[in-house]
């Protein structure tokens, strides 16, 4: 199994390299925090917030997951060269229509050199 890295709050980080490597990795979850059944809701997940990632042939973000709890709900691939071989954030917007009560998001995001990143999980309520 593939060891899966965390964000932690880069404020209680010490060095800037560190703040780096924590943040230019991790997924970030844009979502509203409400739903309705049955209608498109639509989820930004982003990596990075205040640093880029390079996207150079050998290292790059490769894919950006999705999960509802442990089920997989979307799933985006790239390749390198997506963002132009230059230094930036992928980001995708994944649709989908929830059918549960509530959702447990959370994301993954694959980078070719430093293995996998989780989010931390955003609920979102889900009414009729």
């Amino acid at each position: 199994m593939p060891k899966i890295n965390r964000y932690v709050d880069i404020d209680t980080v010490e060095r800037e390299a560190r703040k780096d490597y924590i943040d230019r990795h991790s997924p970030f979850i844009h979502v509203n925090s409400e739903a309705k059944k049955g209608q498109k809701l639509a989820i930004t997940v982003k990596v990075g917030n205040a640093y880029s990632h390079p996207d150079d042939f050998d290292h790059y973000i490769a894919n950006i997951t999705l999960y509802n709890g442990e089920t997989l709900l979307a799933r985006a691939d790239f390749v390198p060269g997506t963002l132009g071989n230059e230094k930036s954030q992928a980001e995708v917007i994944f649709n989908i229509i929830p059918k549960s009560n509530k959702l447990t998001l959370v994301a993954q995001s694959y980078c070719t050199k430093h293995g996998v990143w989780e989010s931390d999980p955003v609920v979102v309520e889900v009414s009729e």
